[in-house]
Order: structure tokens, then C-alpha cells, then sequence
């Protein structure tokens, strides 16, 4: 049986963390702020390199937000708010995968964030970044052999929370039920996304750059892009598949 005055003790603790985490944020924002950096937006989708971007960011000084936080946004984008996801760019310089790689997202953070840079991470083709995405997903919530995973997986699958990665496929591909990772729609999905991208800023060449980071001379490319001197010749790969 839990005393009064433990309960105390842990209400005390809880109100500690919430003033702490409020203070923190509040001085990444005043820090983010007094910078002035411009916001750098990583849209490719998952598995082209974002995580990769997200370290070179970071090694170039820029305050990467984090994923994690980050992760509850994804209610806010299936019902097309972006006014939430605005508010959680004004506390740091960077931002890569969910949500800000989703579609629609990118028009938000452009009008909100002018003077904005976008990256658009591409992989080889469609093929290379299907294989890609399913190996991937196999190893985190199927059964690991390469073949991607059942709706039952994806249902029972953690991620934030239980059942997330199968919300997160629904809401994206719109696949058969039967066939989350059907190789037509998920390849038609990538080549829509990135053209959609292509095309919105298509005369603004200097806000967007379209990158394979396996690329040679990729890393200068992205290091000119963002107008920082750089002596690497080349991405820190990270999560390769």
C-alpha cells in the first residue's frame, strides 16, 4: 500500500520533471532563436539516406530535433494540422523522417519557415529503396528473413506505441490489408512523393537540393548547398540497408 507521503514524493518528482523539461525547452528556443540559422528540412522518405543526414547535420553544427519527440506528431499530420508540428520546428535547426518527411508537410514548413532549405534524400530507383525499406522493416517487425511484414506484425509491432507502424502504413500507402508492402503502390508512392516535391519547387533551385548520399561528390554538393566549408569528402553512412 503506497503512503501519503510517498505519493507526495512522487508528485514532487513529476512537477521537478515538468518544470525541467519546460525551462529546457524554453532556453533550446531562446538558443535556436538568437542563432538565427535557417531551417534545414530533410523530405526524403525513410530509407534514403535520412538518417545519414541527420549525423552530417548534426557534425555540421546544427541542432537536429529529435525523432522520438517527434513521433506524436503523426496524429497531427493524418488530420492535416501542421499548426503542431510548426510550433515543434521553432525548438530546433534540423529535422529529418517522420513527420517532416510525409507528404504535404514540406508546403507547411516552407510557408511558416521562409528562407528555408529542403533536402530531398533519393536512393539508385524505386527498386533499390523498396528492397531497402523492406529488409529494413523485416528486421524490426517481421520475421527478419527479408520478407516484409504481415498485417498481423505491423498490428502487434512497438514503435512509440503498440500498433504505430501499421498506422503509419495505412495512412501513407493506402496498400491492400492483405498486402501492406504490395511493390506497386509502395514504388508508386516513392516516385509520387519525390516528384511532388520536384515539382513545388521546381523555380527555386537554390532552396531545394535532390541528393543520393552514395553518391560521389555527394557530401560536398550538400556541404556547398547549406553554404558551409567542409573537409570531409564523404556521408557518415549510417542504418545502411
Amino acid at each position: 500500500m503506497t503512503s501519503a507521503v510517498e505519493k507526495s514524493d512522487f508528485l514532487t518528482l513529476k512537477a521537478v520533471r515538468f518544470v525541467y523539461a519546460f525551462l529546457r525547452r524554453l532556453w533550446i528556443r531562446a538558443k535556436v532563436g538568437l542563432r538565427r540559422k535557417p531551417k534545414v528540412f530533410v523530405v526524403g522518405f525513410n530509407k534514403t539516406g535520412t538518417t545519414t543526414m541527420k549525423r552530417a547535420l548534426g557534425e555540421m553544427g546544427y541542432m537536429v530535433a529529435s525523432e522520438s519527440e517527434a513521433k506524436p506528431l503523426f496524429h497531427d499530420w493524418v488530420k492535416r494540422d501542421f499548426k503542431p508540428i510548426v510550433r515543434f520546428c521553432r525548438f530546433a535547426e534540423a529535422f529529418q523522417d517522420s513527420p517532416f518527411s510525409f507528404p504535404y508537410t514540406f508546403i507547411a514548413l516552407d510557408q511558416a519557415f521562409p528562407g528555408s532549405k529542403f533536402i530531398l534524400t533519393v536512393r539508385a530507383d524505386d527498386q533499390q529503396w523498396y528492397n531497402s525499406i523492406t529488409k529494413f522493416h523485416s528486421r524490426l517487425w517481421g520475421s527478419g528473413d527479408g520478407c516484409p511484414p504481415t498485417r498481423e506484425q505491423l498490428q502487434t509491432a512497438v514503435n512509440s506505441y503498440k500498433g504505430r507502424p501499421w498506422d503509419v502504413n495505412r495512412a501513407l500507402f493506402g496498400s491492400p490489408e492483405d498486402d501492406p508492402y504490395n511493390e506497386g503502390v509502395l514504388k508508386d508512392f516513392y516516385n509520387r512523393h519525390n516528384l511532388t516535391i520536384i515539382e513545388y519547387f521546381r523555380d527555386r533551385p537554390d532552396d531545394l537540393l535532390i541528393i543520393n548520399v552514395a553518391e560521389p561528390g555527394a557530401y560536398q554538393r550538400f556541404a556547398n548547398f547549406l553554404g558551409i566549408k567542409s573537409t570531409a569528402r564523404e556521408f557518415p553512412w549510417e542504418n545502411k540497408t
